[in-house]
């Protein structure tokens, strides 16, 4: 009797032995859907093709960066096609010649479908960010010193530059000369094909003024000219300067900028700011392929942080996760793993990504419709965009 006792004591009953087996198999099942869920390596395909902005740009110069990082560590050859503006930087991602694109603000507009976007070739695009840089920069407007300009109120009748097709520069631009209670009648409009083209026409003489990263080559181009540079304030206690500015651009935020041509520590430039440049592929890009790249970039960061002054914005700590478009789902796998990834971010995110189920919606009854001419097309897109986004409980922004 006292044997059996003792035997039932050290050897487990045939129940216990179930219960075990079915634990472990639970545990396994686990395991086996979190090695399903992304790649237990990097992995990505020996070349790689992204867009940027045009050649001595900081955005370009920080995808040639990272390119170089990606060359010496997983033996992956990044090529980098330069864009002269927003739609020939995302036209290659939608038609596919490239899967990424580092690209600035005009992916709002494109997920929005406005501006150059708001026409039957494109419309709302399912866009999707990886990463983005957010440094120690402005997005800002520098005025020639020699001008004596120090206000944006002053720029009425200057020479204000326009580009051709980038919306993001201009309604960037528009919306500062609202923070001086002006309009672009306000200005002589002066038309150019690209950004350094622009930058170009400060310097030579045939504008005034123009929008920028205070960190891209050019700002320090027209700070070494004869012309010299100021950067003009939006000073954050300026209530109605802000009111103006979002109304026009609600993806600037208010920022001191630390680094930019004639900008340091001491120097500082007070104003407005929005990630720059932006990871963006389309929503159904492959998923590990997201995750894979998004970990490299972010594991990597010292071998490109000092490539250049805008480089330090890819650091973990300035990500901004909850910005005005979504994340991929194979970036958020990355960035929940690393355990930075939150429930109110997810719950921000899938509002973003109705947001653009709506626009997906309303741009397929607006095509039904069959409106042939530009105008009018152009004028029934905007007005139905913004009753369906108000009806789903959207802020249209642009009406």
């Amino acid at each position: 009797m006292l044997l059996k006792r003792l035997h039932s004591l050290i050897l487990p009953s045939r129940y216990t032995l179930h219960c075990l087996r079915a634990i472990v198999l639970f545990l396994s099942l686990i395991l086996a859907s979190i090695s399903l869920a992304q790649p237990a390596d990097v992995q990505m395909p020996r070349q790689m093709a992204w867009s940027a902005y045009n050649l001595g740009s900081t955005g370009y110069n920080q995808a040639v960066a990272i390119g170089a990082m990606l060359r010496e560590k997983y033996n992956v050859t990044l090529r980098v096609i330069p864009g002269q503006n927003d739609v020939s930087r995302l036209l290659p991602l939608k038609n596919g010649r490239v899967g990424f694109s580092a690209n600035g603000v005009a992916t709002y507009f494109a997920q929005e479908g406005m501006f150059q976007f708001a026409n039957p070739e494109w419309g709302p695009q399912p866009l999707r960010l990886l990463m983005t840089s957010n440094g120690l920069s402005n997005q800002a407007v520098a005025v020639a010193a020699d001008t004596g300009v120090t206000s944006f109120a002053e720029l009425r009748g200057r020479r204000v530059p326009f580009v051709r097709a980038a919306p993001a520069l201009n309604i960037s631009m528009e919306a500062y000369l609202a923070c001086g209670g002006l309009t672009w009648d306000d200005v002589v409009r002066v038309d150019f094909p690209g950004y350094d083209a622009k930058w170009n026409g400060v310097i030579n003489g045939d504008v005034d003024v123009a929008f920028g990263t205070t960190v891209s080559g050019p700002p320090y181009r027209l700070e070494a000219s004869p012309r010299g540079i100021n950067w003009l304030p939006a000073p954050h206690d300026d209530a109605g300067c802000w009111e103006r500015m979002l109304a026009i651009g609600p993806y600037f935020t208010r920022h001191i900028a630390t680094r930019g041509a004639g900008i340091n520590d001491e120097n500082s430039h007070e104003a407005g700011t929005y990630p720059y440049p932006l990871l963006t592929t389309l929503a159904t890009q492959d998923s590990d392929l997201v995750y894979s790249l998004t970990r490299a970039i972010h594991e990597n960061y010292d071998d490109y942080k000092d490539s250049d002054p805008g480089a330090i914005g890819w650091a973990l700590e300035r990500q901004v996760f909850d910005w005005v478009v979504p994340y991929h789902e194979g970036a958020v796998n990355y960035w929940r793993q690393i355990g930075v990834w939150t429930d109110a971010l997810d719950a921000h995110n899938q509002a973003l990504v109705q947001r653009q189920e709506v626009l997906a919606a309303a741009w397929e009854e607006m095509i039904a419709r069959g409106i042939r001419n530009q105008d009018e097309f152009v004028a029934a897109w905007q007005q139905l965009r913004a009753e369906r986004l108000d009806a789903a409980g959207f802020d249209p922004v642009w009406r």
